[in-house]
């Protein structure tokens, strides 16, 4: 049986098919995980900019006038403070303070949020946030089948971009977005991205999705853009210390152990998890979020134990090469006590313990 049938497929499947893509399953979807290589691909969107399907993502529409009581309630950011065109990033927590998902806030109008939310998660997400709409007057939708979503990320981001539309891009400021159109399609154009480079994502709907794609691709071609795999948005992503639900987050983490304290504003009124988190504010948390780098051969991949002076002490969320730094790095959870950069520490690799030490993080940060 071709698995292949029964994965969900992004409006751009055939395209990275014909472009002799290496598809994988991906929390149920095909898709792209390289097309040249992941290092290839990653130095292309460093150095000048790459293409992303991020199509699979969901989105959750809130709409009504306590539409803004609603998000902040369900969310640990204060969304009073969104302007319109404005977004945030945001967690969505159970009532115990763990992850439901970590999402983007975007403030379309005073009774209307658009939320994106991972893949894999979006269903979930939709019940949840549904489930807590007790009282409130707003509706929530589930969205995600009206969307496609292209990232455009790196240095000639921009520039790629502004050839195909008439949005003042360089107007736009970091995690704010504008609705207009790109390449004659209707499209919310957002500067955000996931990969510690500039860049946009612009979401349109699906079948117009395939002409957008080929539109960035001849748009960027003087740049030399090229499209990227996930393979490419995860070493970005970890370079940059950007979180993956699954990995650095998850229902059993929290935002202060996560290192993610400046997204849970405890000030603005109640939310879900607020009690928990203001417990945990107060006794201190007990593990922490923690980069290392290995010195020793090999990679500390998602699971992998760690041990300080031979003891277990942790686990790895993340781990994998860092082409930019051309050194293998990874995150971990380690007792507050030992987390401090320039501790050694090992990594069990195949029952082998391999010398690392922890570093400080964000490894990458661009050159504003």
């Amino acid at each position: 049986m071709d698995t292949a049938v029964s994965l969900k497929k992004t409006p751009l499947n055939a395209v990275h098919r014909a472009a002799g893509a290496r598809m994988v399953d991906f929390g149920g979807w095909d898709m792209p995980v390289q097309y040249t290589g992941i290092i290839d691909e990653h130095q292309t969107v460093r150095q000048r900019v790459g293409l992303f399907d991020v199509s699979h993502m969901g989105e959750i529409e809130i709409r009504g006038p306590e539409a803004l009581n609603l998000v902040n309630y369900v969310s640990t950011n204060n969304a009073a403070k969104l302007k319109i065109g404005q977004a945030q990033y945001s967690g969505l927590l159970y009532e115990h303070g763990g992850f439901v998902d970590d999402i983007l806030v975007h403030k379309v109008d005073d009774d209307h949020f658009f939320l994106c939310v991972n893949a894999s998660n979006q269903e979930k997400d939709y019940d949840y946030i549904s489930t807590m709409n007790r009282g409130f007057k707003a509706t929530v939708e589930f969205a995600g089948d009206r969307y496609a979503q292209i990232a455009v990320q790196g240095p000639r981001a921009l520039e790629t971009l502004a050839k195909l539309t008439r949005t003042n891009l360089a107007a736009i400021r970091y995690y704010w977005f504008a609705d207009g159109e790109a390449a004659g399609i209707p499209a919310r154009i957002a500067r955000t991205g996931y990969t510690g480079e500039d860049g946009f994502e612009v979401y349109v709907a699906p079948d117009e999705a395939v002409k957008l794609w080929l539109a960035l691709l001849e748009a960027g071609q003087e740049f030399g853009i090229a499209p990227a795999g996930l393979g490419a948005r995860n070493t970005l992503r970890l370079e940059a210390k950007m979180a993956l639900y699954g990995h650095e987050i998850n229902a059993s983490i929290t935002p202060y152990e996560a290192d993610l304290a400046w997204i849970v504003k405890m000030d603005k009124g109640d939310f879900l998890g607020r009690e928990a988190l203001a417990k945990q504010q107060a006794a201190g948390i007990t593990r922490k979020l923690t980069g290392f780098e290995m010195r020793g051969r090999g990679i500390g991949r998602d699971g992998y134990e760690v041990q300080v002076d031979g003891q277990p002490a942790g686990w790895v969320t993340s781990g994998g090469p860092a082409p930019s730094l051309n050194k293998n790095i990874g995150l971990c959870y380690l007792p507050v006590g030992l987390a401090e950069p320039g501790r050694t520490i090992h990594i069990m690799i195949r029952n082998q313990p391999v010398e690392a030490v922890t570093a400080p993080t964000p490894f990458y940060k661009r050159a504003k």
